[in-house]
């Protein structure tokens, strides 16, 4: 893929544990940081329950709509761990134990039975690639454009370095960051003529307090382009000296 063109994913969580609130999810900002890394756009994020339509109905609408797709969650062996059977029905594929599976596992419990609920955790969709876990051995699979991994944020992060290499990516995403000394209500308006002015620019404003100064802002720009980058940046510096200025003399 050329460089120049943009690669896309989505992010779908699978389970109630997150929707509850019992587990508080620490796999999103990671996954969002390692791709942004390679060059791969972000765009979307859901979360459902473990409820085999609402994991069907979500995947594939996510599947057809971005260049990749991750789902974290549901592949462990207890029953509510359907996510492996709901990527089978979404893709209209079979699923049963895999061997390739089964002989990981039967590494990792090292002659103890592996019984139906271990068991569950070998069954993968008809044409998937295994994604190795070198946590557990367990593995998460990758069918078509959609990689499933596990819940667990340190066996998801080793399946993400897995299949990280493998990822068609686009070009990166460059970003600088400006404090603006500034509340953001002061500089609203024209951080929005800026942007107007710089369509292949994003810029964002995002408020903090700061100790000594109280509520402040710092303006993130971002582009694929140097130059253009560069060019915007600037022009949020000299807009933020003139609206300093403006407040100081009024």
């Amino acid at each position: 893929m050329s460089p120049d063109q943009t690669v896309t994913a989505a992010i779908l969580v699978i389970g109630d544990e997150i929707l509850s609130g019992r587990t508080k999810d620490k796999n999103i900002g990671y996954i969002a940081e390692y791709l942004t890394a390679i060059g791969v756009d972000l765009r979307e994020v859901r979360v459902v329950p473990d409820v085999e339509e609402e994991i069907v109905d979500a995947l594939n609408a996510l599947r057809h709509r971005y260049s990749y797709v991750f789902t974290t969650g549901g592949i462990g062996p207890t029953h509510d761990d359907i996510t492996a059977d709901s990527v089978a029905k979404a893709f209209g594929v079979a699923i049963d134990y895999d061997p390739r599976a089964v002989a990981l596992l039967r590494q990792r419990f090292h002659g103890a039975e592996l019984n139906e609920a271990r068991m569950r955790m070998t069954r993968i969709p008809d044409g998937a690639d295994l994604v190795s876990n070198k946590i557990s051995l367990a593995p998460g699979f990758w069918i078509g454009n959609v990689i499933v991994m596990a819940g667990v944020p340190t066996i998801m992060q080793s399946m993400l370095d897995e299949v990280g290499p493998k990822l068609k990516t686009g070009k990166k995403m460059l970003a600088e960051s400006v404090r603006a000394d500034t509340k953001e209500g002061d500089i609203g308006t024209e951080l929005g003529e800026i942007a107007r002015a710089h369509p292949d620019v994003s810029i964002g404003s995002y408020p903090f307090f700061d100790d000594k100064l109280g509520p402040n802002t710092n303006v993130v720009i971002r582009s694929r382009d140097a130059d253009k980058l560069a060019t915007a940046k600037a022009a949020v510096e000299a807009m933020l000296a003139s609206v300093k200025a403006r407040l100081k003399a009024g």
